[in-house]
């Protein structure tokens, strides 16, 4: 049986990645680390680079690479294209929170 808290939480990754993202660059494993933080669970590296290669892909996020202790590693940053993104989800998100509280009569 599907855990629906764990469901619902896996669906903000990827918006808190762009979100992450927005603060400061990150490589993968710091990626992972802060998820864990946010929300409890960890994302798998399966699934986090593909998201971040498609992220560069298409222009919302851009890579460098940066030698640190004499290993390259990897740091993702957003792009402008990846904060009007982001600002479109957090319109989205804010205006279905408002229309639910709204339908609830609380306000």
């Amino acid at each position: 049986m599907v855990d629906v808290t764990e469901s619902l939480l896996r669906g903000l990754e990827r918006p808190l990645i762009l979100w992450l993202l927005s603060k400061k660059p990150f490589h993968g494993y710091g990626i992972i680390k802060e998820l864990k933080k946010y929300i409890g669970m960890e994302m798998k590296p399966s699934i986090l680079y593909p998201f971040l290669h498609s992220l560069e892909e298409k222009g919302f996020v851009v890579s460098k690479w940066i030698k640190e202790n004499g290993r390259n590693i990897r740091y993702y940053s957003l792009t402008s294209k990846g904060e009007i993104l982001l600002d479109k989800i957090r319109e989205l998100l804010r205006k279905s929170l408002k229309e639910i509280i709204a339908d609830t009569g609380i306000i």
